[in-house]
């Protein structure tokens, strides 16, 4: 199995993102393993989502806080009680194979729902709950992974400075996650997924 990616994310929007996406999603059918797959997708999404220069805004950042992104696939585990991390870009390593109960938060209303969302501004949701260790994330986009109508984890972008995302950067999350379900289920990741996870949890 592949380890968790260090590549460094370019941190300005890519010009021509629907090629982008053409590209990592060749990239991506190329890989034989499922997680590299969907990482593939991830590092795609990081590229072509968001207001690169939002951090640059009066009131983007607290005191503090820093430009950074993260990005990764949540997969319900294989005992219908979690979201699990994996294919992650920007946790921390001790949150490697992270997992909590589904119905947490925001991912919680994701895996109800089976719908995307954006929270672009996260102090406009009192209800907010951090899941990344290292710091509260200002501006997030939620896309479910949905595969022959049923709810098979969610993808999340998500930065800290407040309004990097905007409506249209959910339309292109939510095609990349149609990509990655799919890509995800080609290479057996349900296999996978209950390999790693009888790791991670025995």
């Amino acid at each position: 199995m592949m380890s968790m990616s260090t590549e460094v994310i370019p941190n300005s929007l890519t010009a021509a993102p629907w090629d982008e996406i053409a590209r990592a999603a060749q990239a991506a059918a190329d890989e034989p393993e499922p997680e590299a797959a969907v990482r593939e997708i991830i590092h795609c999404a990081l590229r072509v989502t968001g207001d690169h220069t939002a951090h640059e805004k009066p009131g983007a950042l607290k005191p503090g806080e820093r430009h950074f992104h993260v990005g990764a696939a949540f997969m319900v585990s294989p005992d219908n009680t979690s979201h699990f991390l994996i294919a992650e870009f920007g946790f921390p390593e001790e949150q490697h194979r992270l997992h909590y109960p589904l119905d947490t938060g925001h991912p919680g209303w994701v895996w109800k729902n089976q719908r995307a969302l954006i929270l672009e501004n996260t102090d406009d949701h009192a209800d907010f709950k951090q899941i990344l260790k290292s710091a509260r994330m200002g501006s997030a986009l939620y896309a479910p992974l949905i595969w022959q109508g049923g709810f098979i984890g969610h993808m999340i972008c998500a930065a800290q400075a407040r309004n990097t995302y905007i409506p249209s950067d959910l339309v292109r999350l939510r095609a990349l996650a149609a990509m990655a379900a799919g890509l995800y289920m080609a290479k057996d990741g349900p296999a996978m997924l209950a390999q790693i996870w009888m790791e991670a949890t025995t």
